[in-house]
């Protein structure tokens, strides 16, 4: 009956210590995300900062490109309803841009077998 009592004893302090380090540190899982996740941020630092620096560089452009263009780009966006009806747009010689429409697709009419029955057909 000792033996008993003093193995659920050790048992049950066991868990308890078990439990105590669960609850402060974190897990496999956890750990391991967070070195991936840090890894992952010291490789890709470079290229953010390159992308930063092309921001930089081209933001003020595009700014006055999207002052000057914008309304017009929306005119043309408020003009045409459905893009999917248009062509590629073409650069010709001179330099002008045309979008052309697309041709209408004929309407095919659904093929009828040529020896259909006539009337109901039991199955």
């Amino acid at each position: 009956m000792k033996k008993f009592i003093s193995i659920c004893v050790v048992t049950a302090a066991m868990g308890v210590s078990a439990q105590a380090e669960d609850d402060t540190g974190k897990s496999l899982m956890e750990q391991g995300a967070e070195l991936f996740f840090e890894g992952l941020r010291q490789e890709m630092e470079p290229a953010l900062e390159d992308l930063l620096g092309l921001a930089d560089q081209f933001g003020p452009a595009m700014q006055s490109f999207f002052e000057e263009m914008g309304p017009a780009l929306a005119e043309l966006a408020a003009e045409v309803q459905d893009w999917s009806v248009y062509e590629a747009p073409e650069i010709l010689p001179n330099g002008d841009i045309i979008i052309r429409k697309k041709p209408p697709e004929p309407e095919v009419e659904p093929e009828k077998p040529e020896n259909e029955p006539e009337g109901e057909i039991d199955i």
